[in-house]
């Protein structure tokens, strides 16, 4: 095993399955996706490591375990087309669309957009959009399977849970730091929805 294979394991086996990660299609697609690819030049010695790895002034990459338990909550099949809020680094997109049929990554920041999209393009994903977007410019006659909201904020957006059809998941963040909650939000009827907390974290607010 190479240094960059060790790192990539010690990383799954020692920060995500003690999280609770037991699910064998995401640590599958952990374990196969090179995240030094997904970070910057000068912080690619952290790419394994267990902490929020800057991609821009205000944006960083979610630690791995995070990640994880997001992938694992929002149950992707095949099939599923998903949204993700906020595209970070591309790394968390690309273990989306390692899962699902198809993924939709919105994110009001140009230059994040570009990164993310050649990260992603870089690793041969090409069921990925991107989309320079905010929340109040998206389609409401357009609905998901899942939404992957990769920040944290206040509340959670009553457009989003308009977009999720029905039996559709959304994982997100809400709350102030310096604890914040783990939500997945599941539909369950044309107006009803249900709330599980996953578990507490402290993350960047996303601005969508």
């Amino acid at each position: 095993m190479n240094t960059a294979d060790t790192a990539k394991f010690n990383m799954v086996e020692q920060q995500i399955r003690p999280w609770e990660v037991l699910d064998n299609q995401v640590l599958s697609v952990l374990s196969q996706l090179n995240r030094a690819d997904f970070v910057r030049d000068p912080y690619k010695g952290l790419a394994y490591a267990d902490c929020q790895i800057p991609i821009a002034k205000g944006i960083s990459m979610l630690p791995p375990r995070i990640e994880g338990r997001m992938l694992q909550a929002l149950l992707l099949k095949p099939t599923d087309q998903v949204l993700q809020v906020g595209c970070g680094s591309g790394y968390l997109t690309a273990c989306l669309a390692q899962l699902a049929e198809r993924v939709i990554s919105i994110d009001n920041n140009a230059e994040i957009i570009d990164f993310a999209r050649s990260n992603v393009a870089g690793c041969g994903q090409d069921q990925v959009e991107f989309k320079q977007l905010g929340l109040t410019q998206l389609d409401s006659s357009t609905d998901y399977d899942a939404i992957a909201v990769s920040g944290s904020m206040a509340n959670v957006p009553q457009a989003l849970k308009q977009i999720l059809k029905s039996g559709g998941r959304m994982f997100i963040v809400v709350g102030e730091s310096p604890v914040m909650q783990a939500l997945l939000i599941t539909r369950v009827g044309d107006s009803e929805w249900t709330q599980q907390s996953l578990f507490e974290t402290d993350l960047p607010r996303l601005n969508p």
